[in-house]
């Protein structure tokens, strides 16, 4: 059995694995990379770690380490009750607030399931309040966390900018933030009205910052049941809930502190050092989460331990696996396998339904490690958009995350409000997920493929 198609079949046996099993598949990874690389390759373990992603290991620690400590000082709360402020009690633009929140929060580096499980609770909270469908208001949450996936420096960004660079194709990182931005958001606007958010139009709640205080207490259960620890989180700044449950007793506390004008501040300096001026995200983040940490030990405490190490261990697992795969030359062999089908465009539409189905049942982050260089190859024959194509891969890759079986699906679902069917909210998600899988990559190719095709 040759090289290519050995290391193959073990991607295919890690997926599987990754699936049913509670294994991470980051460590699987590199299990896969030994094996295939010492035992099959013959290559060194020095030449196996050489494959080793240790820029893209600095800015994963760099940007979750920064947004703990922006979580953990109440930088995030402050960003939701100053942002809640601006729709002037209109109810129809709450979850347009939720979308927007969210996908800032992705796109100055947060993980897409940290965002996620943020937000929905307060927003399925301000659901059930103010009679909001409960599925629009968390599939908005979901799509915000995809629009801002993309930037150049969220970690969906770097990773396929990252994986493009190293290929030496002419590629737009604007393009890619833009195209996923868009895409998601029209969706949610579809959505939107879908689902009876033009009913809301002129309905006006009274206080309606204060609320944010009641909807986030009141989902807190919810967001224990998915896992999701809010200590630490804005400590301190709600009061406790009055007796009567119309609301906290005291006042939110409008009080902004010198941690969080801080913390703001370093999110802007890493947007304009990091996009205007070229400098690796990684060493920027981790610089400015450093300096707050030094500016309010206390806020940040415990932020190291908030640092997703699970998925530090997906990518960089995956991402040396896929150097591995280069050595095999498994790479070369499917590009040349897709190239004899004498139909790229059609290869790229495979492509991308290859990624979604896979990617609503297993980790985004890790389809799009293993596709997207599976996928750069054969666009070198410049029958199709090389931009085109891999900006429609991570988009059908991602927007499936609705999935009740993916980690944003699921913490959607684990904070349905209080009294809700929770079996047919399941329901609802999963039919949902089904058309997004099966419309999902078909649309993406074809405003993204198809004409720079024609």
């Amino acid at each position: 059995m040759s090289a290519p198609i050995l290391s193959i079949i073990v991607l295919a046996v890690m997926f599987l694995l990754a699936t049913v099993l509670p294994i991470n598949m980051g460590a699987l990874a590199f299990v896969g990379a030994f094996v295939l690389g010492a035992l099959f390759l013959g290559m060194d373990t020095k030449d196996i770690l050489a494959q080793f992603p240790g820029g893209l290991f600095l800015t994963l620690v760099g940007v979750t380490y920064l947004f703990a400590i922006a979580q953990g000082n109440g930088t995030i709360d402050l960003l939701i009750r100053k942002a809640v402020k601006l729709v002037d009690n209109r109810i129809a633009l709450i979850p347009w607030v939720m979308f927007t929140i969210t996908a800032v929060i992705t796109a100055v580096g947060a993980l897409g399931p940290a965002a996620v499980a943020i937000m929905a609770p307060i927003g399925l909270g301000f659901a059930a309040r103010y009679k909001i469908n409960p599925l629009m208001m968390g599939m908005l949450i979901v799509h915000g966390a995809q629009a801002g996936g993309f930037s150049p420096i969220a970690v969906y960004g770097v990773i396929v900018n990252g994986l493009i660079a190293d290929t030496g194709f002419d590629f737009s990182p604007t393009a890619l933030f833009l195209s996923s931005f868009i895409f998601n958001t029209v969706i949610a606007v579809v959505l939107f009205f879908v689902l009876g958010g033009k009913k809301l139009a002129g309905s006006r709640v009274a206080e309606f910052a204060a609320s944010v205080s009641e909807a986030r207490m009141g989902a807190s259960v919810g967001s224990r049941a998915a896992g999701v620890d809010f200590k630490g989180a804005g400590s301190g700044t709600y009061g406790p809930r009055d007796p009567a449950g119309d609301g906290p007793s005291s006042a939110v506390s409008s009080r902004v502190t010198f941690p969080q004008v801080a913390t703001i501040i370093g999110l802007i300096v890493l947007a304009v050092v990091a996009l205007g001026f070229g400098v690796d995200v990684g060493f920027v983040s981790i610089t400015i989460a450093v300096v707050l940490a030094l500016v309010s030990p206390q806020a940040q405490k415990g932020a190291v331990n908030k640092i997703s190490w699970s998925t530090v261990l997906l990518i960089c697992g995956m991402l040396t696996f896929v150097g591995v795969l280069e050595e095999a030359g498994t790479i070369t062999y499917v590009s040349d396998g897709v190239a004899q089908m004498g139909m790229p465009l059609l290869a790229a539409l495979m492509i991308c339904y290859i990624g979604a189905v896979v990617s609503a049942f297993a980790s985004s982050t890790a389809i799009l490690a293993a596709l997207i260089p599976l996928a750069i190859p054969f666009l070198d024959s410049g029958a199709v958009s090389a931009v085109g194509v891999v900006c429609a891969l991570a988009i059908a890759s991602t927007i499936v995350d609705v999935s009740p079986f993916s980690t944003n699906g699921a913490l959607v679902l684990a904070n349905a409000p209080e009294g809700m069917d929770t079996d047919k909210f399941y329901k609802q998600i999963l039919a949902y997920g089904g058309i997004v899988v099966v419309v999902g990559p078909v649309l993406a190719w074809l405003t993204l493929v198809v004409p720079g095709w024609l």
